[in-house]
């Protein structure tokens, strides 16, 4: 899958956050409800104090629930944890993974944030652009906004606003499970985001390419780290 360099990478906390403030203006927020068959879920996973992190992309047949592709790859990140800057720290090795695809996914859903961020470029965001396809997040927890109550049922959601503007949604994707934080990426308006995340969602709280790409990458670092 070819992958687009926008930037460098190994750069300082500055640099990171005027890279971000330049490229947020370069998203494309909008696009349609158009149906996507081939969804991508990506993950990251490594150790606690270690900087080896690991990647995992799975490729899914959303209509069919099939497997079609998976991609891993590892290598040793230098990037410290700053919030914020999350893309900086997990952004190489999950594209070094996306390049080893062979089949290029209509979309692709990241464990993370898209715009939801306080500079409008999380790692859904970030990682997205680069690729140029769909793209939205889908996290467990808020990252920054606020939110009224969302509704029990499968399906339910109420906006996120963060800055007088909404961000994503809120949206509950099991009756009586907690949420997840869903905002686009990139090629996608909110409406889109939360729509593909619905039509990727199957019996669990995750989106099913994320589930496998999660599990996926936790049998890989276990597989290769020992732990």
């Amino acid at each position: 899958m070819k992958i687009n360099e926008l930037h460098q990478w190994d750069v300082d906390y500055q640099t990171a956050r005027d890279i971000q403030e330049k490229l947020q203006s370069r998203l494309i927020i909008k696009g349609d409800q158009r149906s996507f068959t081939l969804v991508a879920g990506a993950d990251v996973s490594y150790n606690r104090g270690d900087d080896i992190f690991y990647s995992s992309v799975v490729v899914m047949n959303i209509e069919t629930g099939s497997v079609i592709e998976t991609a891993h790859h590892h290598g040793r990140m230098t990037f410290p944890y700053i919030p914020g800057l999350l893309s900086f720290r997990e952004g190489p090795v999950v594209l070094s993974a996306f390049e080893k695809l062979t089949i290029t996914p209509d979309a692709v859903i990241f464990d993370g944030q898209g715009i939801a961020h306080p500079r409008g470029l999380g790692l859904a965001a970030h990682i997205g652009l680069i690729l140029d396809i769909p793209s939205a997040g889908c996290a467990k927890t808020r990252f920054v906004g606020e939110h009224e109550p969302v509704g029990r049922e499968k399906g339910s959601s109420v906006p996120l606003m963060y800055n007088g503007g909404q961000v994503g949604v809120v949206l509950r994707t099991r009756t009586d499970v907690k949420p997840v934080f869903v905002s686009p990426g990139h090629r996608l308006d909110i409406e889109g985001a939360e729509h593909l995340v619905l039509s990727a969602v199957g019996k669990y709280r995750l989106p099913e390419p994320i589930r496998h790409a999660h599990n996926a990458v936790n049998t890989l670092r276990r597989e290769l780290s020992g732990i």
